[in-house]
């Protein structure tokens, strides 16, 4: 085969800056998955996708991408036996749910997002609330965060936002001017920025702070009926948070603070609870909302939808070995139960395929048997070797030479098909288009109307100290988006850019000034 280089591909179409594959293929649409219709599901074959996420899954070695700096606690969670006052059989199968008192054991991994292992826990960031209940059907992780929306609805989108939140590929400097220059360009990140810049984005501890599952999930009961759910977590203890100015007091005396608070807590015996609760809808377009109930981007509201009780955690006991049990913990959203199932949120799909994949890779192909990820239960699987292997799933009296099935020779069976299988019905056309119903600015410009003075104070400032670093046509965009949201919102980012303005040309003009009056004159030579 000859190595003489083909001529190179240029049009008036495709240019130097165009955006490809690393096969080269030219990149059309770099804001949706192809989906059915336009709310999804998303597909496999998403070839696009797939290349994009599995890159940045293996972006960083051996550190997590995200959520790197965690810190874990062992409990468990006891069951209420109903969904607010009805019997939670009428939703869900699943088994952890359905007796009250019953109690599940779980494994919670708290984190920062963005930010290094080693990072002060004062950072302003997005917290990972991530529970591995080990159920009698299997494990079953819930992943989430602290704050109950995100900057993204589709998950094709999630390399980049990272990319932007996380420092300067040339001066590995975190760059506001970098951060904003993404988000001016993204409509939907305007709740998330509203929470994130205000004290809600750096939660006092990790026992105080909520959890949400984030994403839509579905339950499913044992007529094989569906209905749309959303989980919170809410703190016992109560939830606090910090100011900027307070974050940084606390920052320059210690950067492991909540890590310490969680540790000391459990060892004293002042054992952390939530409460878990849950939001149920039907499982359908929902066309009176303004919103698409699957966008990520959005909170369901109260008054519509209740906050339902449904059992109580409690982490009793802190790890033996912090590497071993909260570094190694894997979690994925793709770890469901009989019971518990997918919606068509476009964000959870991509999720799903990317958070087991990061494992493998980080961790290892064979992370699952790893005490702290492996179920406490049977396991028996086909699955041979790979890096790390130091056991075979076998069962007792299985013969070891089949490692296939269907089989006759007395190796592994299916379970009984003895549970209603829930099947939603699919129909549309295979595009890439995104939802109809966005309304990107209604609940930010609520979220900050609800927030008291102090928080709008601080997200105010928060937001113009980053904001200033971006270049003027980045500020006017943010502040044109935030004015969508609440009129007195955009006015007063504005008005705080204009000052950081006036006060740099001062300083500058003072300078000029400076130089000339505190010189000393020198004779030539």
């Amino acid at each position: 085969m000859s190595d003489q280089k083909l001529p190179e591909h240029n049009t008036a179409a495709e240019g130097e800056r165009t955006l490809t594959t690393r096969q080269g293929h030219p990149v059309r649409n770099n804001q949706q998955q192809r989906t059915v219709g336009t709310r999804g599901p998303a597909t496999l074959e998403n070839y696009q996708f797939l290349e994009k996420i599995s890159h940045f899954d293996r972006e960083r070695i051996p550190e997590r991408v995200v959520h790197a700096r965690g810190a874990g606690a062992h409990g468990y969670f006891e069951a209420y036996g109903k969904v607010g006052d009805e019997p939670i059989s009428k939703y869900t199968r699943a088994k952890l749910f359905q007796e009250a008192g019953k109690r599940t054991p779980v494994f919670v991994r708290f984190s920062t997002v963005i930010h290094s292992s080693h990072s002060p826990e004062t950072m302003r960031d997005p917290r990972g609330f991530a529970v591995k209940f080990y159920t009698e059907d299997g494990n079953w992780d819930l992943v989430g965060n602290n704050l109950k929306v995100f900057f993204i609805r589709d998950a094709i989108k999630f390399p980049d936002v990272i990319h932007s939140l996380k420092p300067d590929p040339v001066t590995n400097r975190q760059d506001g001017g970098r951060i904003f220059d993404f988000m001016s360009n993204t409509p939907e990140a305007m709740h998330m920025l509203t929470l994130l810049f205000s004290p809600w984005g750096i939660p006092a501890n990790y026992r105080q702070m909520q959890g949400s599952g984030v994403n839509t999930y579905k339950w499913v009961n044992d007529q094989g009926e569906a209905v749309l759910v959303k989980y919170h977590w809410e703190p016992v203890q109560g939830i606090r948070n910090l100011t900027q100015r307070d974050a940084e007091q606390i920052q320059a005396k210690n950067i492991n603070h909540a890590t310490q608070d969680l540790y000391e807590a459990i060892e004293r015996g002042d054992y952390p609870q939530w409460e878990l609760l849950v939001q149920i809808m039907s499982d359908d377009d929902h066309p009176e909302l303004d919103f698409d109930p699957l966008d990520d981007t959005k909170i369901w509201p109260k008054e519509q939808f209740p906050w339902l009780p449904v059992g109580r955690m409690t982490l009793d006991r802190n790890p033996e070995n912090y590497f071993a049990e909260v570094e190694q913990a894997a979690f994925g959203t793709g770890v469901l139960v009989d019971g518990l199932d997918f919606s068509d949120d476009k964000m959870l799909v991509g999720r799903t395929f990317s958070y087991s994949d990061t494992q493998r890779y980080r961790v290892g192909t064979n992370y699952l048997q790893l005490p702290i990820n492996a179920p406490k239960k049977h396991v028996a699987t086909n699955q041979r070797d790979g890096q790390m292997a130091y056991r075979v799933d076998v069962a007792p009296g299985q013969n070891p030479h089949v490692n296939y099935e269907p089989n006759s020779t007395n190796g592994l069976r299916e379970a009984p098909r003895d549970v209603v299988e829930y099947t939603p019905w699919v129909e549309g056309h295979l595009q890439r288009a995104p939802i109809e119903r966005t309304n990107d600015f209604q609940q930010a410009g609520e979220q900050y109307r609800a927030f008291e003075d102090w928080e709008r104070d601080d997200l105010i400032s928060n937001l113009v100290e980053n904001i200033s670093a971006a270049t003027p046509e980045v500020q006017a965009r943010m502040v044109e988006l935030f004015t969508k949201c609440d009129e007195d919102y955009g006015r007063r980012v504005a008005e705080g850019l204009e000052q950081v303005r006036r006060g740099r040309e001062e300083r500058e003009r003072e300078a000029v000034a400076q130089a000339e009056e505190r010189s000393k004159e020198a004779q030539p030579y």
